[in-house]
């Protein structure tokens, strides 16, 4: 008999499910050649460790005896967690939705033998109820379809296979459209009609954060200087930060709001929701100047610096949303707790984070009351009893059992907090984020890389990094480039060169694969193109190639990010929401391109002050470079200082300003450019 196998597995989320009377396999080879010998089929259980439903599935049917029988029994079990495999999760996530129309996790799925799924879900309860058949009688009906009508179940899951084949998206009738910034007006006409005026955000609940779209709306407001457009910005960076979503003691964000009003959140923290919106609160306060964007910024990187990171500089995936098998546990207070702690300053307190006697949270489970702390008047700053009284509140909230903590370390998550922490270390002037974001930088280079130069989804197991990998850390590269070290482009063209060898398409219309070539074969090999939580990496590999280009001259890198372009640039405008992050890459396209070089010892006070105005502001399709005129990007060379001054050159429509050796003066041209960035590319030039 098969014993259950997740107990020495590089994930948390399956060693959660080490003790579970279900004879679990980890996916691979192994689970599927026992599924043909046994001629069963295979149940594969996909989720992550900080998802609640998962854990709730988990506690009514994975540890219950009677289930885990009927499992062993007719199916061999496979577990997969979706952010170490996100190959497998796209794959049979999409077999979910075509089966049931919607998605999520946990994910149920039956499949062959072969791997072909035919019977799919998500959460089935442990009774019939509310309409949803009990899992346990899902499992009898399934196993029992499989003996007797073997032949209808074979035909259908050839049919979904070949229907997930047909869903990779290639160049259509759009590959020859123009490409022009009429786009980015018709994606700005979408994102407008869909805003929520009163709360912010993007449509009704369960409202998630779309910072990827907030940071569009910032550099559309460089673009339109529109009232209209900076409410947009200012109201919904404004209700999520005031919102319970938003951990006013501890720093950070939790996945996303249950009602309008980004009160009462999904209590899970993912390192990826804050790099996002780390980069989100610091684009708007660049473009709007208002500092408690700032503060924001400060207690998102806080949070990360003190609690998600690995003692060698990685940083873990997420925080779980239950406390003792309560979710909210961790972070709600009672009234009398509040009086406890406060003494004298919490009438103050009560008043400002909107406590009442009966709470504003219970947990659906367990009966558990609670108040989520938020700011009740918006905008509204803490009285100097607040500020008083907070330390002591998180410090009382420290004794408490803290949330699971999913310590996987992701290549591409951390690239993403690697490229926001750089950004905002620069444009906050914070030499210890710097020093930070260089850390992690060389972490992930030398211990998420073989010794044959292949990058590994995550630390310490031994799955090949996919193209959101490779693509989330040429951008972060990128970043570092143009506000640490110009040396870092060295890198940033290795990785660049092996996400085209690796994922390019270069027989069907191009684009990036999901997995490399070198990679294990699924039964469909998908193109990720939609942005979710993350960017897509299709998203993520043109911003970084067309970035790249620019920096070093290199213009066949531009080819296959114009590609990517071309295939989803019109979906894009249509659906502005799905494709925010490509919208960057678009605009740095049809927009004239600006180049800023600094010329001087980065030591120097004068070097700096040069960098600080450049790096102090958000500046759409521009590039930026500071070093020696020997460095190695042609944004440099044969550009000398002035009068041996720290010199700054800021050139476009391919011609240059006069050279600045003043601060002030260096200003006025960037206050120039910005103007400039109303205008269409000039496509001839190119």
């Amino acid at each position: 008999m098969t014993k259950n196998r997740l107990a020495g597995e590089t994930s948390p989320y399956l060693r959660q499910h080490a003790e579970n009377p279900v004879e679990w396999m980890p996916w691979g080879d192994e689970a599927f050649a026992l599924a043909r010998s046994r001629d069963v089929p295979v149940f594969l259980s996909v989720g992550y460790s900080s998802c609640h439903w998962c854990h709730v599935m988990a506690h009514e049917s994975f540890e219950d005896d009677a289930t885990a029988a009927v499992m062993n029994t007719r199916f061999v079990n496979v577990k997969v967690d979706r952010e170490e495999r996100p190959d497998v999760d796209a794959i049979y996530m999409q077999s979910v939705q075509a089966l049931t129309g919607r998605g999520g996790w946990p994910m149920s799925v039956w499949c062959t033998p072969e791997g072909r799924p035919f019977y799919a879900g998500t959460y089935f309860p442990d009774s019939d109820r509310h309409g949803m058949p009990s899992f346990r009688r899902v499992c009898e009906a399934v196993s029992d379809a499989w003996r007797e009508r073997r032949a209808e179940v074979v035909a259908q899951s050839e049919q979904l296979t070949a229907a997930l084949a047909d869903e990779v998206l290639r160049p259509g009738s759009d590959r020859d459209r123009e490409l022009g910034p009429d786009i980015l007006d018709r994606a700005y006409a979408g994102i407008r009609s869909q805003f929520e005026p009163r709360y912010g955000g993007f449509g009704r609940a369960p409202k998630f954060p779309q910072a990827m779209t907030v940071d569009f709306l910032c550099r559309a407001y460089l673009r339109n200087g529109s009232d209209e457009t900076r409410t947009m910005i200012t109201t919904t960076l404004d209700a999520m930060a005031a919102g319970g979503i938003h951990d006013h003691l501890g720093g950070g964000f939790a996945r996303y709001s249950t009602d309008d009003f980004w009160l009462v959140p999904h209590f899970e923290k993912m390192l990826y929701d804050n790099a996002l919106l780390t980069r989100a609160y610091l684009h708007g306060y660049l473009v709007t100047g208002e500092t408690r964007y700032r503060h924001v910024v400060q207690d998102i990187v806080r949070y990360v610096l003190r609690d998600m990171r690995d003692p060698l500089h990685g940083w873990y995936s997420a925080e779980d949303a239950d406390s003792e098998g309560v979710e909210g546990k961790f972070y709600c207070w009672s009234i009398d707790e509040i009086r406890e702690v406060c003494g004298d300053d919490a009438d103050a307190v009560i008043e400002f984070y909107g406590v009442t006697a009966d709470g504003n949270f219970t947990d659906p489970h367990t009966g558990f009351q609670g108040n989520i702390l938020h700011v009740k008047v918006r905008n509204a700053e803490p009285p100097v009893e607040v500020e008083r009284a907070n330390p002591r509140l998180l410090a009382r909230r420290g004794m408490r059992v803290r949330p699971g903590l999913d310590d996987k370390v992701l290549l591409g998550w951390n690239a993403l907090m690697l490229g926001a922490l750089a950004e905002a270390a620069a444009a906050l002037d914070r030499d210890d984020w710097m020093a930070a974001a260089r850390a992690n930088a060389r972490f992930l280079l030398s211990e998420l890389r073989r010794d044959d130069g292949r990058f590994l989804r995550s630390w310490r197991a031994p799955y090949l990094a996919y193209a959101e990998d490779y693509a989330a850390l040429l951008e972060a590269l990128c970043t570092l480039a143009e506000v640490d070290d110009v040396a870092w482009l060295g890198e940033a063209r290795a990785v660049a060169g092996e996400l085209i060898r690796l994922f390019h398409d270069t027989d069907d219309g191009g684009g990036f694969f999901t997995t490399g070539a070198d990679a294990e074969q699924l039964v469909v090999r998908l193109k990720d193109v939609f942005d979710d939580a993350t960017p897509s990496a299709n998203a993520l590999a043109a911003n970084g190639l067309l970035r790249l280009a620019a920096l070093t001259g290199e213009t066949s890198l531009e080819a296959p990010a114009v590609e990517v372009l071309r295939m989803l640039a019109h979906a894009g405008a249509s659906h502005p929401t799905g494709f925010a992050h490509l919208l960057g890459a678009i605009e740095r396209f049809v927009r004239d391109p600006a180049e800023i070089a600094i010329i001087g010892d980065p030591h120097d006070e004068q070097t700096r002050a040069l960098r600080r105005e450049v790096v102090g502001r958000l500046l759409p399709a521009a590039v930026t470079l500071s070093g020696s005129s020997h460095d190695p990007s042609p944004l440099l060379p044969g550009r000398e200082q002035r009068n041996g001054l720290p010199t700054a050159y800021v050139c476009e429509h391919y011609t240059c300003k006069q050279p600045v050796t003043d601060a002030a003066e260096l200003r006025e041209q960037l206050d120039a450019v910005l103007a400039t960035r109303r205008t269409p590319r000039q496509q001839a030039a190119r």
